[in-house]
């Protein structure tokens, strides 16, 4: 039984890996404990999904007490079950928890040993390679029947620049890291791009079959899975579905047995049944409260704070304060319609970050008005009574009204003339 739980982080990393796309150089290094701001179901909401859509999956369902996985199990009536500790990271069969316990998926025949397993994991700590040391604590367990492998393969959709589009990956090689397959074994990586207006066509969905080793009826029947995965790919607003493994089974079933999907966060507006289920219990709280206010926050693991405008320039930024001999903090990007009291929410949420030695703000103003940005830093080193260094760096739209604002308030902020200049500034208040 395979115990690999696709993440978002490995998923970043097979995409690097199929395109060989920079994705500069703080975003490819950042830590695999990482938090992200994307929405995240757990396993078992993402086969729930599948099933809907008449994908083929192990029965299953979910526990949040010992006595509940015991009846789960024992309505289950399966020759043997699988019980599977879920949290948003892989890595769990080779986990340990803070119970004691080896391994976070275990095989059993026996109901009895499902509810002694789940009172090991149920309000325990579960570490993993992609977990922070201390590990995520689990919540629900999932209890499904167990199917034996005959033949694991791998397959994802998902939405690429390179083809400008979606595109099917596949290798027969499944069950396994497919980053080091698309690294080590490139022609086992096979991509079949997707026409979005037009659709999958059947040929399309046969040859992926092919090309992951199904024969016979197997091949058809693959094909049939393919198309219905592609048709909640789509209808889900997905940017990408990864199943690993893509199995088949002894008694000529295929079957996925492993899924994560990930979704474009500018559809929940039209999915709002799939956002409510978005599981927030192990994402960063800071994170959880900037998106709230419309920021984007990413925490890293150094003490200057990033307060800057767009993405590539906080990119920038970061790379900057690493030349500089500095680590940055954070990842925050205000975006274009920053409004004054969004400046000053994201000044408290920095603030409130017991890491943070510096604040070192950059703003370019194009779409973004300076003086707001001016208006906004005054608001919160006076209300918040900011006993941290500020740097803050300003250019564009009403930059002489902002720096006037900002030489007018008689606070002690540093200004520097360029990025080069305001990095080394904060660095030097660190060091």
């Amino acid at each position: 039984m395979a115990t690999l739980g696709a993440t978002r982080r490995s998923a970043l990393a097979f995409r690097r890996a199929l395109t060989g796309d920079l994705l500069g150089k703080h975003q490819a290094a950042l830590p695999a404990t990482l938090s992200v701001r994307w929405l995240n179901l757990q396993e078992y909401q993402s086969k729930k999904l599948m099933a809907d859509y008449g994908v083929t999956v192990q029965r299953f369902d979910v526990a949040g007490s010992a006595e509940e996985a015991l009846d789960v199990a024992k309505k289950l009536k399966a020759r043997e079950l699988v019980l599977k500790a879920q949290i948003l990271a892989g890595g769990r069969g080779k986990g340990s928890f803070s119970s004691g316990l080896k391994g976070g998926v275990h095989l059993t025949k026996d109901p009895q040993v499902v509810k002694d397993l789940s009172a090991k994991m149920l309000g325990f700590n579960l570490v993993t390679k992609q977990t922070p040391k201390e590990g995520v604590c689990v919540q629900k367990v999932m209890i499904a029947e167990a199917l034996d492998i005959s033949r694991e393969t791998y397959l994802a959709i998902l939405m690429d620049r390179t083809f400008n589009g979606p595109v099917l990956v596949g290798s027969p090689c499944g069950g396994m890291d497919i980053e080091e397959v698309a690294k080590n074994s490139p022609e086992l990586i096979f991509k079949e791009a997707i026409d979005i207006v037009e659709g999958i066509k059947d040929q399309q969905a046969l040859q992926m079959a092919k090309n992951l080793g199904f024969k016979g009826k197997l091949e058809k029947q693959a094909a049939e899975q393919i198309k219905k995965l592609y048709k909640l790919f789509l209808s889900v607003d997905a940017t990408q579905v990864e199943i690993n493994p893509f199995g088949e089974t002894p008694d000529g079933q295929v079957v996925c047995f492993d899924a994560k999907i990930n979704f474009d966060d500018n559809a929940d507006y039209r999915q709002k049944k799939i956002f409510a289920m978005g599981d927030i219990s192990e994402s960063d709280p800071i994170e959880v409260e900037a998106e709230k206010h419309n920021l984007k926050y990413i925490g890293m693991d150094g003490n200057i704070a990033c307060f800057v405008n767009g993405a590539g320039l906080a990119m920038a930024t970061c790379d900057i304060i690493d030349l500089h001999g500095g680590k940055p903090a954070n990842f925050l990007d205000l975006g274009g319609g920053v409004q004054e009291n969004q400046v000053y929410m994201a000044f408290k949420l920095l603030t409130n970050d017991p890491k943070v030695k510096v604040i070192l703000v950059n703003i370019f103003g194009g779409i973004v008005n300076c003086a707001i940005i001016a208006n906004g830093i005054t608001r919160a080193c006076r209300e918040l009574n900011l006993t941290v260094p500020l740097v803050v760096r300003l250019e564009g739209t009403n930059v002489h009204e902002a720096k006037k604002i900002l030489a007018d308030s008689g606070l002690p902020i540093m200004a520097a003339n360029d990025l080069d200049d305001a990095a080394r500034k904060a660095v030097a208040c660190v060091v």
